[in-house]
């Protein structure tokens, strides 16, 4: 999918999620924080008061009608676009790998293999059990929950993109059950897979068994998730 593609399919989803939301106010300022961008840089971008901003975001002005709406999403795409475009071509990678961005927060391959530890020190995350492969060449960040109970099994081996030599990072982690079992049921095996959201103290009892009998690098990661993707981004 193109990144104009992306950019229109994108906007539709914000401004629909917006317009239908019970709160829309609360939709503006998810998506705002998603795209990183301060209430003050999109005012300026807009040409009104930061003041205009946050009485949309706190609900103390009445609720946007479609035109402010449409002037805001734009508002944040034209502030992506300047800063290089990262976030619309983060969502074409999902789009185009047939996801929906709630399952797959993002889907990247490496333009070389990277070192393991290079990638688990890029995001602090802290090896359970050493696997069989030393690199990676890609990963996937995927909502844990959502995988699980929305993905058929052919949908799960499509996480993998170009390469089973990837990084599978699962967030929304409680202690890991369900998407090692998933792993070891319907997928190929991974190079790594990365429990984000806890410490190895809150780790499934048999969750290293599971990772040595297959033979990946099992982790734990507890960087907050945004930045955890900012400092994927940030990757070679």
């Amino acid at each position: 999918m193109g990144e104009s593609d992306a950019r229109r399919e994108l906007a539709e989803r914000i401004a629909g999620e917006v317009v239908l939301s019970g709160e829309p106010g609360a939709t503006l300022r998810k998506w705002r924080t998603a795209f990183e961008v301060a209430q003050t840089t999109l005012a300026a971008e807009l040409g009104v008061s930061p003041s205009v901003v946050s009485d949309y975001e706190s609900g103390r002005r009445q609720s946007p009608g479609i035109g402010v709406v449409r002037r805001l999403v734009e508002g944040l795409l034209d502030i992506d676009a300047s800063r290089g475009g990262e976030h619309v071509r983060r969502y074409a990678r999902v789009l185009s790998a047939g996801f929906e961005s709630d399952v797959v927060h993002d889907l990247r391959e490496y333009s070389t293999a990277l070192a393991l530890a290079a990638f688990y020190d890029a995001i602090d995350a802290t090896e359970v059990v050493a696997g069989d492969r030393e690199a990676v060449s890609g990963h996937t960040v995927i909502g844990s929950i959502e995988a699980i109970t929305r993905l058929s099994a052919e949908e799960f081996h499509r996480l993998y993109g170009r390469s089973t030599d990837r990084a599978l990072v699962f967030t929304g982690v409680t202690r890991g059950e369900s998407p090692l079992v998933a792993i070891r049921v319907v997928a190929p095996t991974p190079s790594a897979v990365v429990l984000h959201g806890i410490g190895s103290d809150e780790l499934w009892e048999h969750a290293p068994a599971l990772a040595r009998i297959d033979g990946y690098s099992l982790a734990v990661c507890e960087t907050p998730l945004d930045a955890m993707l900012d400092r994927l981004r940030a990757l070679p």
